[in-house]
């Protein structure tokens, strides 16, 4: 049904004109002259039109394979390259966030997602914030493996006041006489991301944003492009509210989206980072789409292009859910990975124990604010008085540990941050507002004997001390001072697995 549209409009191209057949062009053609805009050239009679399929994917977060609560690639592959097939102009496009999350992604920093958008002939990424979860590094050697062009316009190195070397602005996909331009935008995403990550780089955001993405849209259409997709790791936002959010058909826009780049500067706006599944249409005609997250469905648009006057239409737009092709055989790019990166990944089945009974995420997260205290005490508390193991602790896909044998994958999938375990200083008066009376669902903790005998007499310019991981720790608002880190390359899930591989949960 999707083409339907599309289909119809060429019908009536080849059908309209008095009668008179597409023609071969003539010698004076091109350029084709189209002013009556009947979709076939007024010298020549040849059909003008150029359709585009346009394929977004948001927030995969590394699920190659199949999970517990989560499909695989393989059967989105091959309903991928059957699109391919049936259509010349077809563009594969993610908007960030795509490696970090599962364990096969994990273990190889991405390069295993990376590998697979190198088959499937992505023409661009966008940076999401999770990119930086592993720090800068990491993006470099996954955009050294890609085969397509990795984008974020504003993201900037502190020090030269450039943008970073690993991302450029925008990209551009031709065919059949068309320009398609795709401008890559990372969102104003600072809390999403651990600041210690991001302490050589900035965002550019707000009015100088929309100065950078107007000059760029300028740049493109003085050099042919018919028609700009911003594809923006941001997204509508439910809780949104306010003078800043816009209101499209009775729903609020994310405020990070300056509303009047639709008059005229972007064409169709592919969005990220809220996971949610919508296609917004703004008073400009602007579509807005984001396909969920997770691999729980893909966003889809059909793009018609005059190429005698630059007229485009955006078609058709739909969410495609896993339904859709969830029965297609599984395309085998899937598995010649897997055995390409056995050896990285092979971590990810080792069994850690056997969880006795279902836990849900809340009570991942209370243990895990309990193994930071006991570890914190191990290794600091002869010389530090501490008072609680704990912070921001996110639990992730599935969100539960089912009954059974554990396996350090599950783990991965559940812990996916690599966020280091560190004692931190912190002021009385923020260690109550932060920590022992905060009302943030995120935050867990756990008391020791000392923190339970004074978390009722906190002098608030007193010096204490806490256990949490970097990312709680470079939290600015948390104001905290990092003192010591617990170990390289120790995280909360491998807390966890100490654990259970010492019988706990069973």
């Amino acid at each position: 049904m999707k083409k339907l549209c599309l289909l119809l409009a060429v019908l009536l191209v080849l059908l309209c004109g008095c009668g008179n057949a597409p023609a071969a062009p003539s010698a004076s053609c091109p350029p084709h002259v189209d002013q009556n805009d009947d979709g076939l050239c007024d010298i020549c009679k040849t059909v003008v039109l150029v359709s585009f399929d346009i394929y977004a994917i948001n927030d995969l977060h590394g699920k190659l394979t199949d999970g517990e609560n989560h499909p695989g690639v393989d059967e989105l592959s091959t309903y991928l390259r059957q699109a391919q097939n049936l259509s010349g102009n077809t563009i594969l496009l993610s908007t960030g966030d795509m490696w970090q999350g599962a364990p096969e992604s994990n273990l190889t920093q991405g390069k295993i997602i990376t590998e697979w958008m190198n088959d499937m002939g992505f023409a661009a990424m966008t940076l999401g914030n999770h990119e930086y979860d592993w720090g800068e590094a990491a993006i470099r050697e996954n955009a050294q493996l890609a085969q397509f062009p990795i984008l974020a316009i504003n993201i900037y190195n502190k020090q030269t006041r450039q943008q970073v070397d690993y991302v450029q602005s925008s990209t551009v996909v031709e065919s059949d006489g068309v320009q398609i331009g795709i401008i890559g935008v990372m969102g104003d995403c600072y809390s999403s991301i651990a600041s210690e990550q991001t302490k050589d780089i900035y965002f550019i955001t707000g009015a100088e944003l929309s100065k950078l993405i107007r000059q760029e849209a300028a740049d493109l259409r003085s050099q042919g492009v018919d028609f700009i997709i911003m594809s923006i790791h941001d997204g509508y936002d439910q809780t949104t509210s306010g003078k800043n959010a816009t209101e499209i058909h009775g729903r609020e826009l994310s405020h990070y989206y300056d509303y009047g780049l639709s008059d005229g500067v972007v064409d169709l706006v592919l969005e990220a980072h809220t996971h949610q599944r919508y296609i917004l249409k703004d008073h400009y005609g602007v579509y807005h789409l984001q396909g969920g997250g997770d691999n729980k469905g893909i966003s889809y648009a059909s793009v018609l292009i005059n190429k005698a006057n630059g007229n485009a239409s955006v078609m058709q737009t739909e969410l495609i859910p896993t339904g859709d092709y969830a029965l297609l055989e599984a395309d085998p790019i899937v598995g010649e990975l897997m055995d390409k990166y056995a050896d990285q990944v092979a971590a990810a089945v080792r069994i850690v124990g056997n969880n006795g009974t279902y836990r849900d995420k809340n009570f991942i997260r209370q243990l895990v604010a309990e193994l930071y205290c006991k570890a914190g005490v191990e290794k600091w508390g002869k010389e530090y008085d501490i008072v609680l193991g704990g912070g921001f602790i996110s639990c992730r896909d599935p969100g539960y540990m089912p009954t059974g044998e554990v396996n350090y994958g599950l783990l991965q999938s559940l812990l996916p941050f690599d966020n280091q375990i560190t004692l931190c200083a912190i002021k009385g008066r923020d260690l109550v507002s932060k920590f022992l009376e905060t009302d943030h669902y995120s935050y867990f903790i756990h008391c020791t004997p000392y923190g339970e005998s004074i978390r009722n007499q906190v002098d608030p310019d007193a010096t204490y001390y806490v256990i949490t991981d970097s990312f709680s720790a470079y939290y600015a608002p948390n104001k905290m001072t990092v003192i010591d880190t617990y170990a390289e390359k120790v995280y909360a899930r491998d807390l966890l697995a100490d654990y259970m591989e010492q019988g706990g949960l069973a």
